[in-house]
């Protein structure tokens, strides 16, 4: 009984957190020149200048939030800039994309000891990109503070994006994912802080850990943080870290990671 009851309370709370998240992310789709459509939704930073240039944040969904209510996707990680102290201390723009059933955001087998980087960005990733370039030219973004984020299959996505497109991102935080390893050093000037569950049955941590390798080899100084007992829910615990934000947030292009985490990382 206390278990369901704990269940129970998780679910509303989750439920609440999604209803808050929905009101304020504006609900969105994008249309491309082809006809090709993405849902996404988009948080916009209290008090708004257009004088003034804003970060942005996209946030990648995992495979439970794929869809097309343009709701889903707001679950995970969408919360944690509603915080009142986080928009407050982080004004940015927030965009979380929706992958359609049956797509993922990069066509690679998750639960493979390995994968090969396709040859093309997926059709839903390829969209995310065409939106990222769409978005500065209604409102005032900083294209040097361009972040990126995702968990579970948004993690596999967020890798895809850093090597695919190197240099167009300011700092990446891949949760519970995993990428081609032999592409990973296209990424060795990006700042990156990694998280990972080492009993994760879903998504091996040998996934995260070496592209992490191989990025140290060379040459870069990515974070890593690899948890214990987590399972595949790396995540709740990753985007509650204490100075995840200030180290995101920090971070432009073209500087380097200078920022002094007081945290051990792998």
């Amino acid at each position: 009984m206390k278990i369901q009851w704990i269940l129970s309370m998780a679910a509303l709370l989750m439920a609440a957190g999604v209803k808050l998240a929905a009101a304020e992310y504006e609900a969105r789709v994008y249309t491309n020149a082809a006809g090709a459509t993405l849902p996404y939704r988009l948080l916009i930073p209290e008090g708004y200048q257009p004088g003034q240039k804003y970060p942005l944040v996209v946030f990648l969904h995992g495979a439970g939030e794929r869809g097309a209510d343009n709701r889903a996707q707001l679950v995970h990680g969408a919360p944690l800039f509603l915080q009142p102290e986080v928009r407050a201390k982080f004004p940015c723009f927030v965009v979380a994309p929706q992958c359609p059933e049956g797509k993922r955001w990069v066509e690679i087998d998750w639960s493979a000891e390995s994968g090969v980087q396709p040859a093309q960005p997926s059709d839903p990733l390829g969209l995310v990109v065409e939106l990222l370039l769409n978005l500065p030219r209604q409102y005032s973004i900083d294209s040097q503070r361009v972040y990126a984020t995702g968990l579970s299959m948004g993690g596999f996505g967020t890798w895809d994006l850093i090597t695919r497109y190197p240099g167009r991102f300011a700092a990446a935080v891949p949760i519970c994912g995993g990428g081609d390893d032999q592409v990973a050093a296209k990424a060795v000037k990006t700042p990156i802080w990694a998280f990972h569950s080492s009993d994760d049955s879903v998504v091996k941590v040998t996934r995260t850990r070496a592209m992490i390798d191989a990025l140290r080899k060379a040459g870069a100084q990515p974070r890593y943080t690899e948890y214990t007992g987590l399972g595949h829910n790396s995540w709740g615990k990753a985007y509650a870290e204490p100075e995840l934000l200030p180290w995101l947030f920090s971070q432009h292009l073209p500087k380097r990671d200078a920022y002094p985490l007081k945290g051990a990382s792998r």
